[in-house]
């Protein structure tokens, strides 16, 4: 029996940490976006009342997104019953009923763009995230798989949030999260040190530092500056393994992180006892995105 959206859709109910109000900002810019004006095809359809199905054609899909969706569909005064909890993976069959909005056949109309675009990019990045998450535990390797700041401009919410959905660390959500130093950070002031020495001056205690390093040798003047965080950036993996058990013999309390040309493919050449957080911008970029559909029966069948 279809549940409402409103029910808890997990043990952790990831739609709790996406404020109201955000909500109904974005569902109201992708209504906007799609239609500034006239919708001239409404005329063809009116308002009487439908009950479209939704069905996911991608058999393994991990169901991500449904807030987005919600929100979309709650602005053109529609409501979705899903018979799917966020977070499931659904299949294994060719087609799975997943949901049902019902509503005025324009307004369903008018939300199932922009709902479906959210809920397919959602789904393919959860999909992404639970495969390496998987992989990951399976080699018995306890680090976080993370994502990177290489999202869609406009929306990094959704793709951050489905990151969640399918395990993943989103890492940090924008330059105000946390102090990332890059070699262009480093080159224009000079030293890792006058860099970190620098942050450190303006973000207080709450807010981490971390340091793109190119080497074991930079990652330690970065720890010796007061980095809490260690990126080793593009290093192969023979050598951020030897690098990693260094840094940390050293500086057992500092968070080493690898990053540089990480695919789905050669994470596990990556897992080591040594190194806490993997992030692979490919979690977003070139993500494949789930086949969703909204159909509307046809009258009287």
């Amino acid at each position: 029996m279809p549940f409402s959206s409103s029910m808890a859709t997990s043990a952790r109910d990831f739609s709790q940490t996406i404020p109201p109000h955000t909500l109904r900002r974005l569902a109201q810019e992708w209504l906007s976006e799609d239609t500034p004006n006239f919708d001239l095809a409404g005329l063809c359809v009116g308002s009487r009342p439908v009950k479209a199905r939704l069905f996911c054609k991608s058999p393994g899909t991990v169901l991500a997104g449904c807030p987005f969706f919600d929100a979309v569909f709650k602005e053109v005064g529609c409501a979705v019953e899903w018979t799917h909890n966020e977070g499931q993976k659904l299949g294994p069959d060719p087609v799975t009923l997943t949901a049902v909005v019902t509503g005025p056949a324009r307004c369903v109309l008018l939300g199932e763009r922009p709902a479906l675009n959210c809920l397919a990019r959602a789904s393919g990045i959860a999909t992404r995230a639970t495969q390496l998450r998987t992989m990951a535990r399976q080699a018995g390797w306890h680090g976080q798989v993370a994502g990177t700041r290489k999202t869609t401009p406009g929306f990094r919410l959704v793709e951050k949030y489905s990151m969640l959905v399918g395990g993943a660390s989103t890492h940090r959500h924008d330059l105000s999260g946390m102090v990332m130093l890059k070699d262009n950070h480093v080159w224009a002031v000079g030293s890792i040190t006058k860099a970190v020495s620098d942050a450190r001056s303006v973000c207080g205690f709450s807010t981490k530092v971390e340091v793109e390093c190119r080497s074991e040798e930079e990652g330690r003047e970065a720890a010796r500056a007061g980095a809490e965080v260690i990126m080793l950036d593009n290093l192969l993996p023979q050598e951020l393994h030897a690098a990693a058990l260094g840094l940390k013999k050293e500086f057992p309390h500092v968070i080493i992180e690898a990053s540089g040309g990480v695919t789905p493919e050669t994470l596990p050449r990556y897992f080591s006892p040594h190194v806490d957080v993997i992030s692979l911008g490919c979690l977003t970029q070139g993500c494949p995105v789930a086949d969703f559909s909204l159909k509307v029966p046809r009258p009287n069948s």
